[in-house]
């Protein structure tokens, strides 16, 4: 299997640079996988998604995890946040992705913005790509600094000029209406969508909802290394399933609901902790299962996503769900539609 295999050709023009004005209001295109295809609305999903369905969202929230500043030498450095590391010094230490014109070496660093604590990069790892740094101060206090001092982390094909005005707040629109625990540098973007409203009639229709937590990395956007896919190893990520997801799947099993799952971050995180029963283990973890084509999906029956970059782990996982040649078609198809793609795009209902 290739990563060249899934690709397909988007014009750049159709890479949303923001959201629409109501989020539900995106366009979104039906596939179903016993054939028929339709172009809805995301505000449609009442009617669309099977009755009684259990609703599973990731209430990952984004933190602002981008932080810049000056080296001893003077020039400027960045620092994107990627996973706290445990430590046993009272201070907060992360794995950090830096970024600068030479390579950032161990020692102290200097942080913009008043608030800003001291920290100092102790370990380098690998051939340079992460960064052990600690911030003088301490875990629980640190992420309230840094929604202080950091930048939102949007992905590389959102472009903002400097010092032109963004098209829109980025720190309220690039956040699910779901976010609660912070440790996301990407917002799970097919919740992107979800507005109080829509929740409302959903619950209407007799669907309920359950939430994961899955932290999305930056490896989400990083391509894979080899065209190969067999050798291709994802950055791993962490997630936890509450008792009360485990136990609501369990239900919908007795009561035959099906579970559909709002996200490919909640794809992965129930097909990780699924069981030969269908249901899912409760608890927290750190997953890096790549679900391609040929994976037997044990926990979802239908899903919401987003429109995925070519050659990508995320369009794998699509094409393992609905197959390949459908999924890749319903692409082509959408980008002649003038779809609007990736985490500003429109979304896919696949059932």
């Amino acid at each position: 299997m290739l990563a060249s295999d899934f690709d397909y050709p988007l014009p750049p023009e159709q890479i949303a640079q923001a959201p629409l004005p109501r989020r539900d209001e995106a366009r979104l295109y039906l596939l179903d996988r016993q054939g028929e295809r339709q172009h809805r609305r995301v505000h449609d999903l009442p009617e669309l998604l099977p009755e009684r369905a259990l609703v599973v969202v990731n209430d990952t929230r984004v933190i602002p995890a981008r932080l810049s500043g000056k080296k001893p030498t003077g020039g400027r450095f960045e620092l994107l946040l990627v996973e706290p590391l445990a430590s046993d010094d009272g201070l907060s230490h992360w794995r950090c992705l830096g970024g600068a014109s030479k390579p950032i070496r161990p020692g102290p660093l200097q942080l913009d913005g008043a608030a800003a604590p001291a920290c100092a990069v102790v370990a380098i790892e690998g051939s340079g790509e992460y960064l052990e740094v600690v911030f003088d101060v301490p875990p629980e206090a640190f992420l309230r600094i840094v929604e202080r001092i950091g930048r939102v982390p949007l992905p590389p094909y959102i472009r903002r000029e400097p010092g032109q005005p963004a098209p829109v707040d980025d720190h309220e629109r690039y956040q699910t209406m779901f976010a609660r625990a912070p440790g996301a540098v990407a917002a799970p973007t097919a919740g992107l969508h979800f507005t109080p409203e829509l929740l409302s009639a959903l619950e209407t229709r007799g669907m309920l909802l359950a939430t994961v937590t899955l932290h999305v990395g930056p490896g989400t956007f990083q391509p894979l290394r080899s065209d190969d896919v067999s050798q291709a190893v994802l950055h791993a990520e962490r997630y936890e399933v509450p008792v009360a997801t485990a136990e609501a799947i369990a239900l919908a099993r007795r009561q035959g609901r099906p579970v559909v799952a709002v996200g490919t971050t909640v794809v992965r995180t129930l097909e990780t902790a699924a069981t030969d029963e269908r249901t899912v283990r409760a608890g927290a973890g750190s997953t890096q299962l790549f679900v391609k084509p040929g994976h037997p999906f044990r926990v979802v029956d239908a899903m919401v996503t987003n429109f995925h970059l070519p050659k990508s782990s995320l369009l794998m996982l699509v094409c393992a769900f609905a197959g390949k040649e459908r999924v890749l078609a319903a692409y082509r198809e959408a980008v002649a539609e003038g779809y609007r793609f990736y985490s500003y795009g429109d979304a896919m209902l696949i059932k």
